[in-house]
């Protein structure tokens, strides 16, 4: 037992590190939102800079410059120290000012990908000036022993987990007491809120900016002297220091700095346990125990779906729909089949890799492109495959292509694992759990010879077919024809499947997965079940680039797969464009070892251009390279996008009244939606209050009140959004329990306040995304409900082109597509002049003619009390009137609900 206590208590050290980089990434994201990935970067970079001093010499990052500049003699150790972290201060307001201050209104998860570009900056240029022979750092604290058992455990693990906590309890008295603290916590809760009071967002962000990074310096430089100097491993730090800061919510200081501490402690417990016992693996435990810990966190924590007003907007760029196909094949196919023959050696090695990466980078669309879940572990599940390859072809002897299809096979499967926090989470989040699987599979597989070989690597056999050579070849031959025809095969037939994937109804539902969560599932799509299915095609995509790329090399090394190096990757996928086919084949063309970098030749700045054209990229252009030529227009055979046309005037009379004809609806007649006694609370507040009514078959009823009546908030309970107590039946069907998928497909179409539209898609697109999954002629469902709403001829306009009255009446045709028994419209006419509500009242009878049941919520009450069959009123979370639009009118309770009580009626009142 004390030997596991002495080897916890030997993990305080990296634990108080871990605690350190948390505690910045804390203080970073509450005053601008950015997760900064760079944050184990500038704790190399303070490391680097201490230890140089220390050696009476000053750190140069800049190239073309001497690396160190002569400080005429040796630093002592506490001058050094607060040199060190002043610079790392100094950065980090510089890298606010450049990069993020530009980024400030962006995305969060733009902003990660920016700090995933200044990491690579960071890391890139140390490792340029330093290279292989990094200094060495005396003891900063005392280095005495104590007994632990039979372990000896130095005291400096002691020293520097109580500066750690030290620092932490500071912070948080800081920023819990003092004047500083309060303008940051006003300021990450609204920068409006802190500007119209007198605070400085940008000084605040500056501040905490400077504080954050020599945070993350004195980190750095207090670990140097345990942890020899090493570029990649002061970087990867990130890892443990994320899953710290997602225990902690990234907020709370001192969950993080515990977590921080923990982690450590259990990564040294784990190193223990695998020398001491033979069933334990041999490599990758310590690395496991941040990935558990995170993917605990994120499913303990994460919702099924984003409450109301939580969805968060992610800038990926443009997903056009390719509806020309074949001539743009051709083209690049010949231009493939021309740079083969036409080429030699390792021009024609550039080649093949360029058409191998495009394979893994079409894998990224697909993931992140289409479905919007950021993966940074797409190379690690490359590298899954190549290893899987040579068990299934070399040693159980299985051929070709048998064993690349199951090896790509063994990829989906783990992408299908990683993407479950997926089911829960969004975002972020999802961004660190993928991080910390790449950093596991790399320890405990691709470098663990009890699996594979270890650094030695596992040989690949050459792929053969039918008796053909297809391997790659060696001597003069290399690399051989068939081999770069097979792969450019391979990526043709994914190329188009990805195409397919973005036609198809199951890409159309991953772009509205990406785009609105909660739209997708009113829809009726399985939010879950898409995103899994979006992992495991693109997974496999991984896996057979892969497979190639193994048997380019003919064998699999840990050092091809190298969690920098994916990351690297994603990098470039992002720059090219992560979000079309044709980006991923440029990506594949500017990939590491690919066309583009053979042909400028950069060698060691590859990463360097990289992480800056990375950033330049988020700030300018998240569509990426592809993107900007995108916008030059094209003819239409070559995929030239429809305009959207001229919005059309309604030819309508804004003064008349909107006169409905409406066919009596028998009063005994068997409501077709149930509600009886709904109730929401949120802890204390009763947001709706023991709400009942029914609808009857074809009517229309509205559902008013003021402001903060409860209005949304009970159709979201209605549709299953919102937790709820009470029964919501549809036509004799229990819905309480169900997800809101589920209620959207037996019956139940609802819109939003929201005009949840997915932008990237058509409008017939769009429209198909709410058929119901049993409807086998989709096509035709769309244009009659297209044709119902007078909206035929915006079929194929993208509906980024579209006006404000015709998004309400695609948001309306999504809804109807779905052929619900009870449509939930959520004011339809928001935002619509007098005669475009007149218009879209017209619309909704005609569809109440064609048997649809709607519950109409909207302000506009000419629309409601002309289009209405009864109407329905709440008020605080209580129903209080209910009737036809001539008794509401008239209502007394609802006159007082709006107006308020009259003064003189007040004043008797009081009399009394």
């Amino acid at each position: 037992m004390t030997d596991h206590l002495a080897f916890l208590t030997l993990g305080l050290g990296n634990g108080a590190v871990f605690a350190a980089l948390g505690l910045a990434l804390v203080m970073t994201y509450k005053s601008s939102g950015v997760v900064n990935f760079a944050t184990g970067a500038i704790a190399l970079y303070a490391a680097y800079t201490y230890a140089y001093l220390r050696q009476g010499e000053l750190l140069n990052p800049i190239p073309g410059f001497p690396t160190t500049v002569d400080l005429g003699g040796k630093w002592d150790v506490l001058p050094a120290l607060i040199v060190s972290v002043a610079i790392s201060a100094l950065l980090g307001v510089l890298l606010y000012l450049i990069v993020f201050r530009p980024l400030r209104t962006a995305p969060a998860l733009a902003k990660a990908v920016a700090a995933i570009g200044v990491m690579l900056v960071i890391q890139a240029l140390l490792a340029l000036r330093i290279g292989p022979d990094s200094p060495t750092v005396g003891r900063i604290f005392p280095n005495e022993t104590i007994k632990v058992g039979d372990v000896s455990v130095s005291t400096a693990n002691f020293w520097l987990a109580g500066v750690i906590v030290g620092l932490a309890v500071l912070a948080a008295l800081v920023l819990r007491y003092t004047r500083f603290g309060i303008a940051t916590e006003a300021a990450a809760e609204s920068e409006k809120g802190a500007l119209v009071t007198g605070l400085s967002p940008d000084r605040i962000a500056v501040a905490n900016w400077a504080l954050s990074s020599a945070t993350a310096g004195i980190g750095g430089v207090l670990i140097a002297p345990m942890v020899p100097l090493n570029s990649v491993a002061y970087t990867m730090f990130i890892v443990p220091a994320l899953a710290a800061a997602l225990v902690g919510n990234f907020s709370s200081i001192g969950l993080t700095v515990a977590a921080g501490l923990l982690i450590g402690m259990l990564q040294s417990e784990a190193t223990k346990l695998q020398v001491t016992y033979d069933w334990f693996p041999d490599a990758g435990v310590a690395e496991a125990v941040p990935l558990l810990l995170i993917i605990i966190f994120l499913l303990a924590r994460g919702q099924r779906l984003p409450g109301r007003g939580s969805v968060i907007r992610q800038d990926l760029g443009r997903s056009p729909r390719p509806n020309h196909v074949l001539i743009p094949t051709v083209i690049c196919v010949g231009i493939a089949l021309a740079a083969l023959f036409g080429t030699s050696g390792s021009m024609r090695l550039a080649v093949i890799m360029s058409l191998i990466y495009g394979i893994i980078a079409l894998s990224q669309v697909v993931v992140t492109g289409y479905a919007g879940q950021v993966s940074l572990a797409q190379l690690s599940l490359a590298g899954a495959a190549a290893y899987s390859l040579s068990r299934f072809t070399v040693n159980m002897g299985l051929p070709f292509p048998l064993g690349a299809l199951l090896a790509a096979l063994v990829a989906a499967a783990i992408g299908v694992v990683v993407g479950l926090p997926a089911l829960r989470v969004r975002g972020l989040p999802l961004m660190v759990a993928t991080l910390a699987l790449a950093v596991f599979l790399e320890a405990f597989w691709f470098r663990n010879p009890s699996f594979n070989g270890g650094l030695q690597g596992a040989p690949i056999k050459e792929p053969s077919f039918f008796g053909l050579d297809l391997g790659i070849g060696r001597g003069e031959g290399y690399p051989r024809i068939a081999f770069g025809l097979m792969v450019l095969v391979v990526l043709v037939l994914c190329a188009l499947a990805v195409v397919w994937l973005r036609r198809s109804r199951l890409g159309a539902s991953m772009l509205a997965v990406r785009a609105n969560e909660r739209s997708a599932a009113a829809s009726g799509i399985n939010v879950g079940a898409t995103k899994l299915l979006a992992f495991a095609i693109a997974s496999f995509l991984a896996g057979l680039g892969g497979v190639l790329l193994a048997s380019q090399q003919t064998l699999a090394t840990a050092d091809s797969y190298r969690v920098l190096s994916g990351i690297g990757l994603f990098v470039i996928f992002y720059i090219a464009g992560v979000t079309s086919v044709s980006g991923a084949l440029l990506a594949g063309v500017m990939a590491p070892g690919a066309v583009l970098s053979y042909v400028l030749d950069i060698g060691d700045y590859y990463l360097l251009v990289s992480g800056i054209l990375l950033v330049v990229t988020v700030v300018t252009s998240p569509d990426g390279i592809v993107g900007q030529f995108q916008q030059i227009p094209r003819p239409a055979f070559l995929g030239g996008r429809k305009a959207a046309p001229v919005a059309e005037t309604i030819d309508a009379e804004s003064d008349k009244p909107l006169v409905v004809e409406r066919t009596p609806i028998p009063a005994d007649a068997i409501p077709v939606l149930t509600v009886d006694d709904v109730s929401v609370r949120y802890g204390q507040v009763v947001a709706v209050d023991g709400v009942s009514f029914a609808l009857r078959p074809g009517e229309i009823v509205g559902l008013i009140g003021p402001n903060g009546a409860g209005k949304t908030t009970l159709v979201d309970a209605i549709s299953g959004f919102a937790s709820s107590t009470g029964t919501v039946t549809l036509d004799g069907t229990e819905l309480s329990g169900m997800a809101p998928h589920r209620r959207s497909r037996v019956g139940l179409g609802r819109t939003f306040q929201d005009i949840e539209l997915y932008d990237d898609l058509s409008v017939a697109e769009n429209v198909t995304v709410g058929v119901r999954r049993d409807n086998h002629d989709a096509a035709a469902t769309v244009q009659e409900v297209l044709a119902l709403l007078d909206i035929a001829h915006l079929a194929d306009v993208e509906a980024a082109g579209l006006s404000q009255g015709q998004r309400q009446l695609v948001s309306v045709a999504r809804v109807l597509a779905g052929q619900p028994q009870v449509a939930l419209l959520d004011e339809p006419a928001a935002g619509l002049d007098s005669s475009e509500s007149r218009w879209l009242g017209e619309r909704l009878a005609a569809a109440r003619n064609g048997g649809v049941t709607m519950l109409l919520i909207d302000h506009d009450m000419d629309l409601v009390l002309s289009v209405c069959d009864r109407v329905i009123v709440l008020d605080l979370g209580k129903l209080i009137a209910t009737g036809t639009p001539d008794e509401i009118r008239a209502n007394a309770d609802v006159i007082g609900a709006y107006l308020g009580t009259p003064v003189a009626e007040t004043n008797e009142e009081v009399q009394a």
